[in-house]
Order: structure tokens, then sequence, then C-alpha cells
């Protein structure tokens, strides 16, 4: 790692700003459509990629520091806006974390992503390649990407939401769950402070999807980026005039995962991870919707 560090950061840095273009086509017929200079830059990046690392390397180191990229760079924002009482108007909880334990989560999680989550990578990787997973050209076109994410956010939720509400059993969230319960207000980087049992057990849901299709790794990349963001987003303790679960019916997002961190876990409800519709089957976010339905009514009598 330290002999190709140079090139490793350029796998980081490439991969970030190729993230938004993951969805585009893929070379020869499938670029036809695109500007020929957007194509290009594409499948040059790509091709640099696949030349100056193996397959190893990208999927397991290049993965690995495009998610502490995405997300410690998605997080620290709201670290910033909750000392600094930025946007408090938008803050879901009154309560602040002392930068202490801002601090002790920020060591945690780094000792966790080394010790757990890249040994885990490395230890997976056998299994992504025995199950199709490639890094070559051609690169997946739109369509197979798009239906690919599509098919993870749902089999991810459906996974989540039982492993998640298993840990809420009393043994399991005492042992185990109540790691990542520490912070009742919880912010971006919490998302990922948990115990390594946990982590490994609702990885599970993560990777499920992409272990069944065996997909390109730019889909794969794409998945994890959307993924951490999505987690981020649900635990960073604002709700915004803009936050997706405003437009979105079926996107639970942070309202709908706050409340879970602030009752009790035999209460709490609200399992799910990006959906909402698993515990409304379920009646799993009946507090849920009678607190907000209390609120609304609450606002309407204020006007």
């Amino acid at each position: 790692i330290c002999i190709h560090f140079r090139d490793s950061l350029f796998v980081c840095f490439t991969a970030w700003p190729l993230s938004h273009l993951f969805l585009l086509p893929s070379s020869s017929p499938h670029l036809s459509s695109i500007d020929p200079s957007m194509a290009s830059l594409i499948e040059s990046g790509w091709q640099y990629l696949v030349t100056h690392f193996s397959d190893f390397q990208l999927a397991c180191i290049g993965s690995f520091l495009l998610h502490e990229s995405v997300f410690f760079l998605s997080g620290f924002p709201f670290i910033y806006l909750e000392r600094a009482g930025f946007l408090s108007k938008y803050k879901i909880q009154t309560k602040n974390n002392t930068p202490a334990a801002q601090g002790k989560c920020i060591t945690r999680l780094l000792l966790y992503h080394f010790c757990v989550n890249l040994p885990l990578m490395m230890a997976s990787y056998p299994v992504f390649r025995a199950m199709g997973m490639r890094s070559s050209f051609p690169l997946p076109s739109w369509k197979e990407v798009s239906a690919q994410i599509l098919f993870y956010f749902i089999i991810e939720d459906f996974v989540f939401y039982w492993g998640h509400r298993i840990l809420h059993s009393k043994w399991l969230y005492k042992n185990v769950h109540s790691v990542h319960h520490e912070y009742a207000t919880p912010f971006g980087l919490t998302s990922e402070y948990a115990h390594p049992a946990e982590i490994l057990f609702l990885g599970f849901a993560t990777i499920v999807g992409p272990a069944l299709t065996g997909p390109h790794l730019i889909t794969l990349w794409l998945w994890m980026v959307l993924r951490v963001l999505e987690t981020v987003e649900a635990h960073c303790g604002y709700h915004f005039p803009w936050s997706l679960s405003n437009f979105l019916p079926l996107y639970g997002g942070s309202d709908f995962h706050d409340y879970h961190h602030r009752l009790l876990y035999t209460k709490s409800g609200n399992y799910s991870s990006t959906f909402v519709y698993m515990d409304w089957i379920f009646g799993t976010d009946k507090g849920y919707r009678r607190l907000k339905t209390l609120k609304e009514n609450g606002d309407m009598k204020q006007t």
C-alpha cells in the first residue's frame, strides 16, 4: 500500500468525480448519444485505473478510499453545523453532542474502519469475483446500472429491517446494538458507529444485492456512494426543506430515523434503513406516525 500510496490517492480522487457519472452508458455504441468529450473523459479515467491497478487493488483499496472520502466529507459538515449553531431551526433535537463525544465517535470509527471494514473488503473479494464482479471494459449501460441500484436499495432495506429488528431484542440490544444507540442525538458520522459484530451482521444487508448480481465495479462504487450518503443523511440530525423525504413519499430520511434514536429500545420502531413501507406493513411505525400527527395538529392550531 505504501509503495502505491500516490496512485492510491489517484483512485480516491478519480473515483469521486466519476461517481456522479456512473449512470452514464458504457463505451462503443452505448456512448453514441453522449458528448464525445464526456465519453472520452469517462473512458480515459477508467482506462487509467484498470491499467495501473489490479482488480484486487481497485475492489479493496480503491473501494475503501472511496468510502472513507465520501463518508467523512459528507459527515463532517454536520459536526460543524452543530458546534457553530448554524441552521439550528432545522435541527430535529435541541440537545447537542459535546466535542468530546464527537471526538470519541471519530476515533472509534477510524479504528473500526481500518480493523474491521478494510479486512472485510479484502476477505470478501474472492466471493464477489466468483459471483461475477468485474472491472474491465465495456462499462455497463445506464439501464443495467439503474436496475441493479434499485434492486440493491430494495433488498438492502428488506434485509436491514429484519436484522435491525432482531438487534432490538433484549440480549442483542444490551450486548451489541446499544453501542450504536450511545448517541441518542445522532449526527452524520454516528451512522457507522456500531459494535464490530453489528458491522458484520448488518453489513450483510449492504452486500447481499451485489453478491447476487455480480456487478461491474463501477456499479458497486456508485451503490456504495449512494448508500453512504443515504445513511449519513438519515443520522444527520437535521430536517431541511430540501430533504428528500419532503419529495419522496416512501423515503424515510433523518426525521424518520431520528425518532428511532430518541426512544428506548423496546418502543422505538422505525427499523428500516431507507424506505418506510416495511415499518408501515408490520406496524412498527405507529408511535412515530402518532407523534407526527400530534405535531402537525399542534402546528395547525398555532396558525
